[in-house]
């Protein structure tokens, strides 16, 4: 945190992050007023995943097309008109929608730049650090942007809460301006620069090709497992007897374990020690949601999920090890397809889960999602054991400055 351009990148991203929030929840509250229709409502929850998902595997190149520096403020504008233009009162919902999913896009490029950005900007351990307070930070701002988005829209309006949402992205674009300094596009063998099409397919042969990359994609996905509870939540509550409230505990209680665990894992655990952990963190990430099978009382649910988070903090250090491994030319690109393929398992988590629960007991869907997460871990563990030392070699390489 003493170095300026992190700090500006850390500032600009945690604002993004918590404008984030507050836009979905002033657009879901602005299109129920308007349609008086709870499934059109959870539509437009669901329409925030869609983006990531379609646009991730092409739209990340553009980190690695054009200085990145300028990806991210373009990005933050373009979304910032957007957004604005969602808060214009009388709008039909096809135009809420269209506007909506147009606005996400740019999240897209916006952190496949940050993610590549960030590692010219520290090296080594620190950006190990840096990628784990950034995690933490996204954590935290789920839970500010879930917790003050209600009281902001009930205090303004969803509609004037939309439209001052859209000056969080102008305020991160001058963040960004203001305190990182420009640098070149990553330079590329041969002369031309090659098309988004060829990049992205490229990318696709990089991530998988590599046995380092491939696995440590595939731990990051294993989140699809234990994300399942989330989606349960409601059922959960219910079942127990309990409102809303406990709904909201149990989708709070991964996110607060996260904190908690990027907090330890950073300060308390020696650099090399957290990049051979991941293998059984990762374990550990899905095996408390074994103890379903029980059918646990609320406050163990609860704390079981924050056992979750806080062995799921691995996720940071496997996103800092992934970019680390990933040559800077195609840092941005690798990091989108990982990060569109962390969407599209979640979001396919829940569908599952939420499927399998209207046919079978939810707390046996959950704990069998416990055993195939423990299982997959595992069998990932096992090759990472042999594959973390080249890693944490290349952590502590020497890096050019200037």
């Amino acid at each position: 945190m003493r170095i300026g351009e992190f700090r500006a990148l850390w500032s600009a991203h945690a604002l993004s992050m918590t404008g984030n929030y507050l836009l979905n929840i002033a657009v879901s509250v602005l299109v129920y007023q308007q349609t008086r229709s709870a499934l059109a409502a959870g539509l437009t929850m669901a329409l925030t995943f869609l983006p990531q998902i379609i646009g991730g595997p092409l739209l990340s190149g553009l980190a690695d097309l054009f200085p990145r520096r300028r990806v991210i403020v373009v990005s933050d504008l373009v979304r910032a008109a957007l957004v604005l233009c969602i808060g214009i009162p009388g709008l039909p919902l096809w135009a809420i929608w269209t506007l909506l999913f147009c606005s996400i896009l740019p999240m897209i490029p916006f952190g496949a730049a940050r993610a590549a950005l960030m590692s010219e900007i520290v090296q080594g351990e620190r950006y190990v650090a840096g990628s784990a307070i950034i995690g933490m930070t996204a954590q935290a701002g789920t839970l500010l942007g879930l917790v003050l988005g209600g009281a902001v829209v009930t205090l303004i309006g969803p509609h004037s809460a939309v439209m001052y949402n859209a000056l969080t992205f102008v305020v991160s674009a001058g963040i960004i301006c203001l305190g990182v300094r420009s640098r070149p596009a990553p330079a590329r063998e041969g002369a031309e620069r090659p098309r988004l099409w060829e990049l992205t397919s490229g990318g696709f042969r990089l991530v998988f090709g590599d046995p380092r990359l491939r696995t440590l994609g595939m731990l990051a996905w294993l989140a699809g497992f234990y994300v399942i509870p989330y989606g349960l939540a409601n059922p959960l509550a219910a079942d127990l007897g309990a409102g809303a409230a406990a709904a909201g505990l149990i989708m709070a209680g991964p996110s607060l374990g996260a904190v908690l665990g990027g907090f330890v894992l950073t300060r308390l655990i020696n650099p090399d020690t957290r990049m051979r952990l991941l293998g059984p963190m990762a374990v550990m990430a899905s095996l408390p949601l074994v103890a379903w099978a029980l059918q646990p009382p609320l406050w163990l649910m609860v704390a079981l999920l924050v056992a979750v988070g806080m062995a799921g903090a691995y996720q940071f250090v496997a996103n800092a090890a992934f970019v680390l491994c990933v040559p800077p030319e195609g840092r941005g690109l690798a990091f989108g397809l990982v990060a569109a393929g962390l969407q599209a398992v979640q979001g396919i988590g829940i569908g599952v889960g939420s499927l399998m629960a209207e046919i079978a007991d939810p707390y046996v869907v959950i704990a069998a999602a416990g055993v195939l997460g423990t299982a997959g871990a595992v069998a990932l563990g096992l090759p990472w054991s042999r594959l973390s030392g080249g890693t944490i070699e290349l952590m502590h390489r020497p890096r050019p400055t200037g």
